[in-house]
């Protein structure tokens, strides 16, 4: 998953420079190089994940801020800056320490005629959540929480006052529930952050668009997940995720302080 920790603004990283398709090509601007496409009929998915060189998802510490560096965090505030909303699963809430978006200045440019900042999507079946990440979002950004229709009602009452809650009737939430949801919302361009078993349902679904994965030059060695997992099956399902194989296209590849900053979009 992405690092949370101090995500940056849209100024470039120092020498940020292309790999490809331009080999040589010297200080990229990332706004421009993850611009999202046009605005079509459904959302566009786009995850941004990171991972150690030997494919490693998750640091000694039990985080992926442990694999982040300033530049990729800097890449991340600009995939922030960029989107309507950034969905996660509220174990990746939880453990990255999520907290509603904060403005930047330097996100003017990119959110004209949006709210300051995006909003924040958690998917929870049990609703156990932070509350800074419901109380202190702001008004036209109020945070998301997706869940199921036999959450514990205690906690749905505490949640439903600070948050927009969407109450999926079926045994658990599922990708085609949060893009539909998005959509009525208006919020078309979206930024997954996983964790892996999120982005694994994404992949599934057949619903992720584009993947945007730093690769950090550190080794984790046996032992860490990879950046895509299958959950395990909720209450009332048998089996998990099938496995599945989907061409991507490697849109660009840039590079930073020895960061590998991957663009791959679906074929």
């Amino acid at each position: 998953m992405s690092s949370t920790h101090d995500a940056g603004g849209t100024s470039s990283p120092a020498s940020l420079r292309e790999l490809l398709p331009v080999p040589g090509r010297v200080d990229v601007d990332p706004a421009e190089a993850y611009a999202y496409p046009p605005v079509s009929d459904r959302p566009w998915v786009r995850a941004n994940m990171v991972a150690s060189a030997d494919g490693g998802a998750i640091g000694p510490s039990g985080r992926s801020r442990d694999l982040s560096s300033a530049p990729d965090r800097r890449i991340m505030g600009v995939l922030r800056g960029l989107c309507d909303v950034v969905v996660v699963g509220a174990a990746t809430a939880r453990q990255e320490g999520y907290r509603p978006v904060r403005p930047r200045e330097v996100w003017e440019r990119l959110r004209a005629g949006r709210p300051a900042t995006p909003r924040i999507a958690v998917v929870t079946r049990s609703l156990e959540l932070d509350d800074a990440l419901l109380e202190t979002a702001p008004e036209d950004a109020r945070t998301i929480v997706f869940t199921v229709a036999d959450a514990p009602i205690e906690r749905l009452e505490r949640v439903s006052a600070h948050a927009d809650v969407v109450i999926v009737d079926d045994v658990s939430v599922r990708p085609a529930h949060i893009v539909r949801a998005l959509a009525e919302r208006g919020l078309y361009r979206v930024l997954t952050e996983g964790g892996p078993h999120l982005l694994g349902e994404f992949v599934a679904a057949g619903l992720l668009d584009e993947l945007c994965l730093t690769t950090s030059p550190r080794l984790l060695g046996v032992g860490s997940p990879r950046i895509v997992a299958a959950p395990p099956p909720a209450a009332g399902e048998a089996g998990h995720l099938s496995q599945e194989n989907v061409p991507l296209r490697l849109a660009h590849l840039l590079e930073n302080e020895g960061n590998l900053f991957a663009r791959y979009v679906r074929e």
